[in-house]
This record gives C-alpha cells, structure tokens and sequence, in this order.
C-alpha cells in the first residue's frame, strides 16, 4: 500500500512538472515574439494582486473617494513649505489658488500631498491634508533641489516610481507640480471619458510636443502601467538626463503608438506657463512656474500671478500678465543659495 501511495504521488508530481514546463514555453515564447505584449499581459496578472492596506492606500482611498478613483497628487519637501524671502512659502501659494480659483475649492478634499522628508509630512500634516511620506531609501531630499542638479534628477526618478505605483493599484490621477497656481476647474478640460490614456502639459505650442511632466493627467490601465514601468526602467541607460526628456525620447522612438497608448496635449492657452503666458485670462486653468530655475524666483514671480487673477476676478477685463522678471533672471543668478 505504501509503495502504491508513492508511485501516485510520482505521477502527480511529474504531471505539475510537464504542465509547468509547457505554461513557461508558451509564456517564454510570447515574450520573445511580442514584448510589448507580454509586458502587458505581466501587468494584468498584477492588477489582480490585493495590495496590502498600507500608508499609501488609505492616503489613497482617502482621496479619492466620491472622485472615481481619481487623485490629485502633488509632491513638496522641506524647501517646499518653508517661508522664502516675503513670508510665503510655495506650499502657501499653491493652496491660496485653490481657495482663489474658480470651482477649485473642493477639489482640495482629492488632493494627497507626497512628503520628500519629516518636515513636509508634518506641515501637511497641520494642514489637514491627505498626505503621505515617500521612503526615500538613503538619500536626502530635504532641501532645495535646483533644476538639473543630481538630487534634482533623483527627486524626478523617485516620483515617477511612485506614480507608477499608484497607478498598479488602480487608481486614475491628476499629477501637478506644486508651482502650478490652479486657476479654474481643470477637469472641465480634460476628456474625461476614457477615450485618452494620458494628457500632459507642454511648454510651447509652437512646433513639436515639448512636453512638461509637472502636470497631467493619467489613467489606470496595462497600456499606462506599461509606459511608466518602461519609462522608469530606462532611468538605467540615462545618466545625467532628467526625466521629462526620457519621456519625450520614449514619445519620439514611438513607444506609446507601441502600446496603443492615446495621449493628447494640453495646449498653453487653457494651460499656460511662464515659458509661454496664454493670452486670455478667461480661458486660462493653469499658471505654471516652469523656465524658471529655483524657488525664490519661483514664489516672487507666482505671487504677483496672483494678483493679476484677483484683478481680473474683480474687473473681468483681460490683462497681460506682469513680467515674470524673477524667473527670467534666476538663469543667470550665479550667487543663488538653494534653500537648505
């Protein structure tokens, strides 16, 4: 009877072998003929994992709930939420253009606010935010991080892998920079019925799709899972590039019409930028602090954004915007100290 009980045993096992070894041919052949597609198929198999109720997901669940599963997230540290020079810091700026937008107060209740450090955890914290602290694993993004400098290009890396993240867990976003003033509703903007996978900002409207990373809008599905993972994953083969510029590089190589990923961009009028002002107060959503190289100038020349909102709020007659002199100049201010 023993020996009965082990022949049996035997053949069960030999059979799970034979079947496992036919799953991994089949699987291994697919990969090798369509990567593309078996990248996707990877991903649906991950989108069926329960993930644990974590940090994250009750930041999540918390902020998306009445929205769709759709969060507004943004990302701050310590130079972010200390007072610069005038008594504001950038934090400040960006959620009084909340409170001064155009249908934009309540989306302050889908916001999660992504701490680099203690201190922007806490001061978010105080705020009565959604808010979640960011493993930074080692490195320190407490300060000021300038554009281009080493820690700058890693901060960038460590977002995208959070985006990416979250998006696996499901939940559709609203990226923005916290240098973007939120003027008017932006969702009224944005095609929100599912026929766009991804709409992004750029920075000019003239010629080519200069895209910018510090707002847009994304959605939950393998085609987007898909691009993120790619996209953080050649972090590895692109030392010293930030990565906005591997993502325009993966727009260009024809990587997302790969994935039959849809895109649309966002043109500067409705979502403008210092790079390129729109020039109709009554049309425009957004006001980026982009081409501009630190927070100082950064602040200085966002406030006075909002003022010209609060005037024409008042007046509804359309101005051009003040100069954005600040900015303009921080290229050339070679005795900036970053913000420690």
């Amino acid at each position: 009877m023993l020996l009965s009980n082990n022949s049996s045993g035997n053949l069960v096992v030999a059979v799970a072998l034979l079947f496992a070894g036919a799953l991994y041919i089949c699987f291994s052949s697919r990969l090798i003929s369509d990567p593309i597609s078996g990248l996707q198929h990877n991903f649906n198999i991950l989108r069926t994992i329960k993930f644990p109720v974590d940090d994250l997901e009750v930041a999540l669940d918390s902020a998306a709930i009445g929205n769709n599963k759709t969060v507004i997230i943004t990302m701050a540290n310590k130079a972010y939420v200390e007072e610069v020079e005038g008594g504001r810091s950038m934090l400040d700026l960006f959620l009084e253009s909340f409170w001064e937008g155009e249908g934009t107060t309540p989306l302050l209740d889908h916001l999660m606010v992504v701490a680099a450090d203690q201190t922007a955890y806490d001061r978010c914290r105080f705020r009565r935010l959604h808010c979640y602290k960011m493993e930074t694993e080692g490195i320190d993004l407490e300060g000021e991080k300038v554009y281009m400098s080493d820690d700058f290009i890693e901060m960038m890396w460590r977002r995208t892998r959070l985006i990416l993240e979250v998006l696996r867990r499901g939940y559709h976003l609203l990226f923005t920079d916290t240098d973007v003033m939120w003027l008017r509703n932006p969702f009224s903007r944005l095609s929100n019925n599912g026929t766009l996978d991804m709409q992004i900002s750029v920075d000019s409207g003239i010629g080519g799709h200069l895209i910018n990373t510090g707002f847009y809008h994304v959605r939950s599905n393998n085609r987007t899972i898909s691009l993120f993972q790619k996209w953080y994953d050649m972090r590895l083969n692109s030392t010293g590039m930030k990565e906005q510029d591997v993502l325009k590089n993966l727009l260009d190589s024809g990587l997302f019409n790969q994935l039959g990923l849809t895109v649309g961009f966002l043109n500067t009028t409705h979502f403008s930028g210092f790079c390129q002002d729109s020039p109709d107060m009554g049309a425009v959503t957004t006001v980026h602090a982009n081409c501009c190289r630190h927070i100082s100038a950064k602040v200085f020349d966002l406030t006075l954004v909002l003022h010209d909102w609060k005037r024409y709020k008042a007046s509804h007659v359309n101005t051009i915007w003040s100069p954005h002199a600040k900015c303009w100049g921080s290229w050339n201010d070679t005795q900036y100290t970053p913000k420690t």
